[in-house]
């Protein structure tokens, strides 16, 4: 497992040497450093359970058979998707909740310098995932698949989120709104589709 990790970092190393050289934006030095900034503090810092189940869940499908390394790159690339997805979550999300910190150090907005730029860099996160399903998977057949699902669970974690912000509304104390049917479906839009059905 160790080793699947290290192989699935240095697919984020490459994939994040694409986004900083993606020819539809002419990257001056400072926007070239913000993001490679932005994306290091944000997408891999977590435990990459999401991303690392892609690649789980494709060899079991291949049945024990070895998968190339091509399929593994392919696999890693789908599964950093996701980490960017995610990134692209919680950064909103921390800012919607006025949050301190996450992944034990300061929200991405409350870092010095950054403040609301953070909406923009969230922003730009979910935008980075076309962007990569773009360049390593446009010629398959089940292309357009895949940027249906990203889109279809998104929709569904936004929902999720909205579910939760209005029941919580700041200031109000009104817990009978909050039910456990309530709380399953938060749970499940909010987050089981994106960090366990999208993976598999």
């Amino acid at each position: 497992m160790a080793d699947l990790k290290s192989t699935f970092l240095n697919v984020y190393s490459v994939l994040k040497s694409e986004l900083l050289n993606d020819p539809a934006f002419e990257f001056s030095d400072d926007a070239r450093q913000w993001i490679d900034r932005m994306l290091d503090y944000n997408v891999p810092g977590g435990k990459l359970n999401r991303g690392l189940s892609v690649i789980d869940s494709y060899r079991l499908l291949k049945e024990g058979e070895a998968l190339n390394d091509d399929e593994i790159f392919l696999a890693s690339a789908l599964g950093w998707c996701i980490e960017w997805l995610q990134a692209y979550f919680l950064v909103l999300d921390d800012i919607m909740d006025n949050s301190h910190t996450r992944r034990g150090q300061p929200c991405w907005f409350r870092v010095p310098k950054v403040g609301m730029i953070a909406a923009n860099d969230g922003v730009l996160l979910r935008n980075h995932i076309p962007r990569i399903l773009k360049k390593h998977f446009k010629g398959k057949p089940y292309y357009v698949d895949l940027l249906d699902l990203f889109n279809e669970v998104e929709f569904q974690t936004a929902s999720g989120q909205m579910i939760d912000l209005i029941t919580t509304l700041e200031g109000e104390k009104d817990l009978s709104k909050y039910t456990l049917s309530l709380h399953r479906r938060i749970v499940q839009y909010k987050t089981a589709y994106y960090s366990f059905y999208l993976p598999v």
